[in-house]
């Protein structure tokens, strides 16, 4: 029985995995450079060993209401596979919880109604103990934008410059 590794984490008390494999790094919530006339759910990018990562609000991304930050808010790196490349990501989640190993034949596949994120976007569902997880299929949360999000990732960040 094949069996993956998931990393959990919550959105609005909803627990969701996605693939321990496509996950670079976790880190706490931290400041982010802002750039202009991104959609609402880009809240900007960070800079990470000096790469430029664009960060998205998966709760905004899935309709939800925006993160509140708070001591648990974190930022979940993750690797996006398209056709033409690999996209680094980081998404704003409400808390990172745990690792879990979760056997392929256990996943679920998705009700089409009663979920707030479109289920094209669900793997399936996993169960820990009673309570079900979501498992996102993290290239296709970000299928339609993924073209734009390397363009941005290879775009320069402006130095702050003395001018004004």
């Amino acid at each position: 029985m094949a069996t993956n590794q998931f990393l959990t984490f919550t959105l609005v008390e909803e627990l969701y995995a996605v693939e321990v494999a496509q996950v670079q790094e976790v880190l706490s919530e931290m400041p982010l450079t802002v750039i202009p006339r991104m959609p609402e759910y880009m809240k900007g990018v960070i800079n990470i060993r000096g790469s430029v990562v664009p960060v998205v609000d998966l709760r905004t991304k899935f309709g939800l209401p925006e993160t509140e930050k708070t001591v648990d808010t974190s930022i979940i790196v993750v690797d996006l596979h398209t056709e033409d490349a690999t996209v680094t990501v980081g998404c704003l989640t409400d808390s990172v919880q745990e690792v879990l190993d979760i056997a392929e034949d256990s996943i679920q596949p998705t009700p089409s109604i009663g979920t707030s994120v479109d289920a094209r976007f669900i793997r399936g569902l996993g169960k820990k103990d009673d309570r079900f997880i979501i498992m996102l299929d993290i290239d296709r949360v970000f299928q339609a934008e993924a073209e734009g999000l390397a363009a941005a990732q290879e775009a320069p960040v402006a130095q702050e410059s003395a001018t004004g």
